[in-house]
């Protein structure tokens, strides 16, 4: 297939994984019920020390991703609540200035708990990164992994979005895909795969 640009698209969803370090972004494109890896990558920041500049940096380039690839939707992870409250309140900040980027141009948000993502992408809500990152790249067919799973998690954000409002989609509200997952071992994640092989082969 060409390459799609982003015209080519009846919608496109731009998922992203706050952080302080290193931020995750996916983008995902629809025609029709169809779906396609636009672009996946990281905003890294482990090398700026000081984190108002971070948030800067932050806002600059989510701001470039909309401008670039124009997402009708953004789709959000929401933080993780820890132990470390600075950590928190700083992931908060990222995550509330990836926000203000999209409000400032219009973007629809939506926020999605870590759970709801892994369980969406991979039909339990304890999955682990590389189960998740494992199964966008059989949804997805890109051949090569990303070397932070940082951006996978931002895919994910995204793919778990589309799913919300995507019948087709095992992730979709039906829970068509966690009651075919119940069909096996529980919480196997070979048993899953082998019961959506129509879903992870098209």
């Amino acid at each position: 297939m060409q390459r799609l640009l982003p015209e080519d698209f009846d919608r496109i969803v731009l998922g992203i994984d706050p952080g302080t370090n290193i931020m995750g972004y996916g983008v995902v494109g629809l025609i029709g019920k169809e779906y396609y890896l636009v672009s996946i990558g990281i905003i890294k920041l482990d090398k700026l020390e000081d984190h108002a500049i971070k948030l800067k940096h932050i806002f600059e380039r989510v701001t470039g991703l909309i401008d670039s690839y124009k997402p009708d939707e953004l789709a959000v992870e929401a933080p993780f609540y820890g132990k470390n409250v600075q950590s928190m309140l700083k992931l908060g900040r990222a995550q509330g200035v990836a926000i203000a980027a999209a409000l400032i141009r219009e973007i629809p948000i939506y926020e999605y708990q870590p759970r709801k993502i892994k369980l969406s992408i991979t039909g339990t809500g304890n999955a682990s990164k590389e189960q998740v990152a494992d199964m966008l790249q059989k949804l997805l067919k890109f051949e090569e992994m990303p070397k932070h799973l940082d951006a996978t998690d931002g895919l994910a954000a995204a793919m778990c979005h589309i799913f919300q409002f995507t019948p087709r989609s095992f992730g979709s509200k039906s829970g068509s895909a966690k009651a075919k997952a119940k069909k096996g071992k529980s919480g196997s994640w070979e048993q899953f795969v082998k019961n959506n092989e129509e879903r992870v082969k098209k």
